[in-house]
C-alpha cells in the first residue's frame, strides 16, 4: 500500500472524508464481523477512494471481513483499461476484471433515457458474480452529492419523494446487501483527494452521454450548484429532509409498495 496515500487519507482528509466514511459505517451499521465484501471498481474517483477507506479500514477495525475488488467491464476502451490497470496498481488494489460488454448488447440509440435501465442491467451483473465469489455484500462508491441529486431527481422527473439509502437487501439475490460507504462524503472532497494524491480516474464512458452532453443528473447537480451560491447549507437541508418527513403533511406516503392516501 503506499503510504502516502493512506496518510493523506487519515490525516490530511481525515475530517472531510475518513472520519465521514467511518460515521456511516457506525450509524447504518454496514460491516458485520465475518463479512466478505465486492467492492466495485468502476475507474471512476468514487470506486478509487471507496476501495482505500475499505483497505485502510480493514487493517484498523474490530471487525474482520474480507474484501474483493471487481470490475464489471461493460465495453471500455483498451485506453481506459490500461488507465483503471494503472490507478489499481498505484493504490495496490488486487483488481480483478470481468466482462459483460453491457455497451454493445444495449441500444442506448433507440431509449430517451437509457441511464437506469442501464445501471439495472449492470447491477445484474455485478450481484451474480459477487454471488459466485462468495460475498454477501456488494460496497458501491456512491457520495453524499449522489444521494442528494437522487432525490430531486425524483422529485422532478418521477413524481415521488425518494432517495437512496446507506444499505438495502437485494430482492432477487438472497441474503445479499448492498452498502454505500461513501454516504456521507461530499463529491467535491472526493475530487481533491484525488488530486492531491495524482490518482487519474474517468469519468461516464457512456457514448450517449459523450455525443449529446445530456443527464438529468448533470442538470440537478448544476441546479444545486446555483442554489448554493444563494445558500451554503442547501445540500444539507436536503440531505436532513430525508431523516425529518413529517407524515402529517404529506397527501399520501409508500410503504412495502403499498400506496396510501391520506382522506
Amino acid at each position: 500500500m503506499d503510504n502516502k496515500i493512506e496518510k493523506s487519507l487519515v490525516k490530511k482528509y481525515k475530517r472531510e472524508i475518513y472520519s465521514k466514511f467511518i460515521n456511516a459505517i457506525k450509524d447504518y451499521e454496514l460491516i458485520d464481523e465475518g463479512d466478505r465484501i465486492a467492492i466495485c471498481i468502476s475507474g471512476g474517483k468514487d470506486s478509487y477512494l471507496l476501495a482505500e477507506c475499505m483497505k485502510v479500514f480493514q487493517k484498523h477495525s474490530k471487525y474482520k471481513y474480507e474484501l474483493e475488488f471487481i470490475l464489471m467491464n461493460p465495453g471500455y476502451s483498451k485506453k481506459d483499461l490500461i488507465q483503471i490497470k494503472d490507478a489499481c496498481e498505484k493504490l495496490n488494489i488486487p483488481l480483478n476484471i470481468y466482462n459483460n460488454f453491457v455497451f454493445k448488447i444495449f441500444d442506448f440509440k433507440i431509449k430517451k433515457s437509457p441511464c437506469f435501465l442501464c445501471s439495472k442491467i449492470r447491477r445484474g451483473y455485478l450481484y451474480n458474480k459477487a454471488k459466485q465469489l462468495g460475498c454477501n455484500k456488494i460496497a458501491l462508491g456512491h457520495h453524499f452529492n449522489d444521494v442528494i441529486e437522487t432525490v430531486l431527481m425524483n422529485m422532478f422527473y418521477n413524481g415521488i419523494y425518494s432517495g437512496m439509502l446507506p444499505k438495502i437487501k437485494s430482492d432477487n439475490f438472497e441474503d445479499m446487501e448492498l452498502i454505500r460507504p461513501l454516504y456521507l462524503v461530499k463529491e467535491e472532497d472526493i475530487i481533491s483527494w484525488a488530486k492531491y494524491n495524482n490518482i487519474n480516474y474517468i469519468n461516464c464512458v457512456c457514448e450517449m452521454l459523450k455525443e449529446k452532453d445530456i443527464g438529468k443528473r448533470k442538470e440537478v447537480k448544476q441546479l444545486i450548484s446555483k442554489l448554493k451560491e444563494e445558500n451554503k447549507n442547501i445540500d444539507i437541508n436536503i440531505f436532513r429532509s430525508l431523516e425529518n418527513v413529517n407524515v402529517n403533511t404529506v397527501n399520501g406516503i409508500i410503504k412495502d409498495n403499498k400506496k396510501n392516501k391520506r382522506m
